[in-house]
């Protein structure tokens, strides 16, 4: 593993995707977001993604130049036609227009519909928080899963995020609706390593925590078993029937690849229309310390709050550079013209 600093990450992928077509603008928000991804940790939806991403632009599944445009305004709920533009510019638009909206209203809700895939999700729960405001948004995606009790694909792993803004650092947490994300399997394997539990089943049909396995079956296992493959169904159908867009079926028969033309949700909440600041410390504070004082399973082990752990390896990967696999390293710099 080779280190690289965020600022040569970050102008390295902005010119992959200025070559790729992207205007400029559009090229340095999207590759602010891939960096701070990698820097925060989520390696499988930073750097790694960029070729991928490349990919799709150039099989017209992304349209860089697209915006959303509006379809409904319904006072503090607006749902918006993503128009197939860059998953994370959409993404962008639709939380800061939630957060316009909860300014105004004390809650706003904006939903996308025919929109693309939006990388690290909790980016935008980070975005929400950092301008104040509590935060839930999901996405639903291409069937990548099993639902509970059956072997072929038939529904998406739909991430969740939710964030609660703090000044000593953002409560965040981001999750798919599968144990681990294909992105982490891919992570893991290119590590050489095996997954901390069972993530999925073999060709055999067996539980195993072997990344690479996992990958081939395609039998990534929903959180909670049954309980993750409901709530997935439940987030694709909210989103599709909140922004009028498709649902995970439908996303299936346009074949477009990785979440392409699906349905987006941002929630925001001022959490001072409800309550006063001194009440909001005090009830993050009181739940963080009940963490750290609980009994953890291996001597000296830490509990963490989510996404402490994020705010962790941000510090160090700033301070020592971004952790890059050579290869993915190589495939980017090629990418941006700067490997013949």
């Amino acid at each position: 593993m080779t280190r690289i600093p965020f600022d040569e990450m970050k102008s390295t992928i902005q010119l992959a995707f200025t070559l790729a077509g992207m205007p400029e603008d559009k090229a340095a928000i999207c590759a602010r977001i891939h960096a701070e991804s990698s820097r925060d940790g989520v390696y499988s939806h930073g750097l790694n993604r960029v070729e991928r991403f490349v990919d799709y632009i150039g099989r017209g599944w992304v349209d860089v130049h697209a915006a959303p445009t509006l379809d409904k305004s319904l006072g503090a709920m607006e749902v918006y036609n993503g128009n197939l533009g860059a998953g994370i510019t959409n993404a962008i638009f639709a939380m800061d227009r939630a957060t316009e909206l909860a300014a105004q209203h004390g809650l706003g809700l904006v939903s996308l519909n025919n929109t693309t895939h939006w990388m690290r999700g909790g980016s935008y729960g980070w975005q929400a928080a950092e301008k104040g405001f509590i935060a839930m948004c999901w996405t639903n995606t291409e069937s990548c899963m099993p639902a509970w009790g059956a072997t072929s694909t038939g529904i998406g792993n739909n991430p969740f995020i939710m964030a609660i803004p703090r000044k000593e650092g953002h409560v965040v947490l981001d999750m798919a609706m599968s144990q681990y994300s294909y992105g982490k399997l891919q992570v893991t394997r290119l590590k050489n390593e095996k997954l901390p539990y069972p993530g999925g089943f073999d060709a055999e049909g067996n539980l195993t925590d072997d990344p690479g396995a996992i990958e081939e079956s395609r039998r990534i296992l929903p959180m909670g078993y049954w309980k993750g493959s409901g709530f997935a169904v439940m987030l694709d159908l909210l989103s599709s029937l909140l922004s009028g867009g498709k649902t995970t079926a439908a996303v299936d028969r346009l074949g477009y690849g990785s979440c392409g033309s699906c349905c987006q949700v941002f929630i925001a909440i001022d959490p001072l229309q409800v309550s006063n600041q001194a009440f909001v410390d005090q009830s993050l504070q009181e739940t963080i310390e009940q963490l750290r004082n609980s009994t953890p399973v291996n001597e000296n082990g830490e509990i963490h709050y989510p996404g402490e752990r994020s705010l962790r390896t941000r510090e160090e990967n700033m301070a020592l550079g971004i952790p890059v696999d050579d290869g993915v390293w190589k495939t980017v710099r090629t990418l941006a013209g700067l490997v013949c």
